[in-house]
């Protein structure tokens, strides 16, 4: 379209629809659990399953091998391959050239897959140890906060959040995230899961909570659980971490004419440490940064010395309206100096 057509369509106020869309899936199935509570699944991930099955299939074939080779029975040759594999078979000295070539090729074998089967082995052990550890969210929980996320970000929210007095509920994928030490010294409930998955908003009781911050650094994840907590309660307080600033204000804009009843606040993380950022870098000159909405409004002190704008003006005649205002003069010691605020 030409500029003239943009410049009339872009008169009116749009409308943002948003929605999520997911694969024709049947309802996702509870993890196994034993009767008092532990999470077999853990014991079994999907790594683990996969060595065992390379193992098992070596087996398999060192055996058929072996019996092709010896012509033994299938009971003798397999037998001889477990051994070969795990080490443990006396040398074939004085055989056949093929079985001895078969010896070193399933002592290489067991060698290789061995280290990898030991490794996810205590993987999983330590997963099934962290996800055994974790506390779970108390039934009849409410008036709660659900945080999404224990990175970084999250962690952080959520020691603000202890110190403030607030119940939280976390909600983590990985069991070995940063913040989940952290939610275990605070005595915080964890529930491990995909939050994409159904049912594990649920497990943090998100109908019964007052607000829902998705702190993940994933925008695909934080959206789609933010829609999805908004279908559960229409009126939820939303937070949103957003990396592209622009994205999280059409967002924002967004959801805010979808739920007018509720808050909604969407929030880059760069944008938002940017100031902070700026006033190291310039060090002693700033004072202190205050986000007001999407606006950032810096304080700071400078000298009035060598800068025109406000070398012999008043403090009325070095107002500029949108850009900066005196707020406050300092003459101590015979130096003139400034304190003001910019936006």
């Amino acid at each position: 379209p030409s500029d003239a057509d943009v410049a009339a369509a872009g008169t009116g106020r749009g409308r943002t629809v948003l929605e999520t869309i997911a694969p024709a899936e049947g309802p996702a199935q509870p993890r196994a659990r034993l009767p008092h509570g532990l999470p077999v699944a853990t014991l079994f991930p999907r790594r683990l399953r996969y060595a065992m099955f390379g193992l098992v299939a070596s087996l398999f074939l060192f055996a058929g091998l072996t019996w092709w080779v010896t012509e033994d029975p299938p009971l003798r040759a397999a037998y001889r391959s477990i051994l070969d594999v795990f080490g443990m078979g006396d040398p074939a000295i004085g055989e056949g050239t093929g079985r001895q070539v078969l010896q070193v090729l399933s002592g290489l074998a067991g060698m290789a897959l061995m280290p990898v089967l030991f490794a996810v082995v205590l993987e999983s052990l330590g997963t099934f140890r962290t996800a055994t550890t974790q506390r779970p969210p108390p039934r009849g929980i409410s008036d709660h906060v659900v945080l999404l996320g224990l990175g970084k970000i999250g962690t952080r929210v959520l020691d603000r959040l202890c110190d403030l007095g607030v119940q939280v509920v976390a909600v983590e994928r990985d069991p070995q995230a940063l913040g989940i030490g952290t939610a275990h010294t605070r005595r915080v409930p964890v529930v491990i899961g995909d939050v994409t998955r159904e049912g594990v908003l649920e497990a943090a009781s998100i109908g019964t909570s007052r607000a829902l911050l998705a702190l993940t650094s994933d925008d695909a994840i934080n959206l789609e659980a933010a829609l999805y907590a908004r279908e559960v309660d229409p009126d939820l307080r939303v937070v949103m971490r957003l990396f592209e600033d622009d994205f999280a204000k059409t967002v924002s804009r967004a959801l805010r004419d979808s739920y007018p009843n509720a808050t909604t606040r969407s929030r880059s993380v760069s944008s938002l440490s940017a100031p902070a950022f700026a006033g190291a870098v310039m060090g002693r000159q700033i004072l202190g940064a205050i986000s007001v909405e999407r606006e950032v409004l810096l304080f700071a002190a400078i000298d009035v010395a060598g800068h025109g704008e406000l070398v012999g003006r008043s403090v009325a005649e070095s107002f500029r309206p949108g850009l900066w205002r005196v707020l406050a003069l300092d003459g101590a010691a015979g130096a003139a100096g400034v304190a003001g605020a910019a936006a």
